[in-house]
C-alpha cells in the first residue's frame, strides 16, 4: 500500500523533527512522496531545498494570504518567485501554494490577498502548474475570483485542508478540484463535516497531513508528521465503508494525475 502526503511543511525553521528521520519514517509506512508547501518566499525556497534533496519528494511556491500584505508592499518577492518558477522542473515545483483567502484571521487586508491571489493563479498560467488553494471563510469572494482568472484558461488544483459545507463541496466538484482531507477528520465532532467527508468522490479526493500542524488521533498533542497520512486513510476507509487500500490506490493516482508527478 502506497500514499502520497500531498501537503505538509516539515521544512519550516522551527519543525522540531529531523527531517532525514522524517523521510525514512514515512518512507517505511508507506507513504511513497511528500509535496512539501511553501507560504512565503522563503519557505518556498526552502521546501525547493528539501526537495532537490531526497527522492520522491517535491515542493510547491507560494504566498499564504496571511502575508499576502508583505507580498503586495514587497516587489522584489515576485521577481524571485518568478526565478524559482522558471526552473520549476530542476526545482521539482508541481504547484503554485499554499495560496488563497482567509477571513478566520484576516491577518492581511482584503485588498493584498486579492491582488495575492490574482497574481499567483496568473503564474499557474505563465507556468502550467495546479494550485494548491487555501480558503478560509472566504468561499464567497474566492469564487468569482477563480472564474474570472479561469475562464478563459482552466486552473487545476486542490482546496486543501477542506472542512467545509456540502454546497461548498458542490462548487469545488463542480469546477473539477480536488478536495484534500487531513487529520482533522480523525478528531471532529462535526457530524456535517463527517458526512462531507465521506461525500467526496473517491477520484476527487486527496490526502494530506499539514505536518508539524493537525495531528490525527490517537496521537493528538504530539508533532505531526507525514507517516501520519496512513492514519487518515484509514479512518477515512472505515468512515466511508471500503478497504483502505483502494483509498490508497485512488488518492495516489490523483496526486499523481493533478501534480503530474514522476
Amino acid at each position: 500500500m502506497q500514499l502520497i502526503d500531498s501537503h505538509c511543511h516539515i521544512q519550516l525553521q522551527d519543525y522540531p523533527l529531523s527531517v532525514d528521520e522524517v523521510i525514512i519514517d514515512a518512507q517505511k509506512a508507506g507513504v511513497d512522496s511528500l509535496i512539501v508547501v511553501g507560504d512565503d518566499l522563503e519557505t518556498s525556497a526552502n521546501a525547493v531545498e528539501v526537495a532537490n534533496r531526497y527522492d520522491r519528494v517535491y515542493a510547491t511556491a507560494g504566498v499564504h494570504p496571511h502575508v499576502a500584505q508583505e507580498f503586495m508592499d514587497t516587489p522584489e518577492w515576485g521577481q524571485a518567485f518568478l526565478r524559482l518558477l522558471g526552473d520549476a522542473k530542476n526545482n521539482k515545483i508541481v504547484a503554485i501554494g499554499e495560496i488563497g483567502l482567509d477571513y478566520y484571521y484576516s491577518r492581511s487586508s482584503k485588498e493584498a490577498q486579492f491582488w495575492a491571489l490574482k497574481e499567483q493563479l496568473r503564474w499557474s498560467q505563465q507556468f502550467n502548474l495546479p494550485v494548491s488553494f487555501h480558503v478560509r471563510e472566504a468561499f464567497s469572494d474566492f469564487w468569482p475570483i477563480y472564474d474570472e482568472i479561469s475562464q478563459n484558461e482552466p486552473i487545476p488544483g486542490v482546496i486543501h485542508s477542506f472542512t467545509g459545507t456540502m454546497a461548498e463541496l458542490e462548487e469545488i466538484l463542480s469546477r473539477g478540484l480536488y478536495v484534500a482531507l487531513n487529520g482533522i477528520m480523525t478528531f471532529t465532532k462535526d457530524e456535517d463535516q463527517l458526512a462531507m467527508a465521506k461525500a467526496v468522490p473517491l477520484e476527487r479526493l486527496l490526502l494530506e497531513t499539514d505536518a508539524p500542524f493537525l495531528t490525527p488521533k490517537p496521537f493528538r498533542g504530539k508533532i505531526c508528521a507525514p507517516e501520519h497520512v496512513v492514519l487518515t486513510a484509514e479512518f477515512l476507509a472505515n468512515l466511508r465503508g471500503g478497504a483502505v487500500e483502494a483509498l490508497a490506490c485512488q488518492t495516489t493516482q490523483n496526486a499523481v494525475d493533478l501534480f503530474k508527478l514522476t
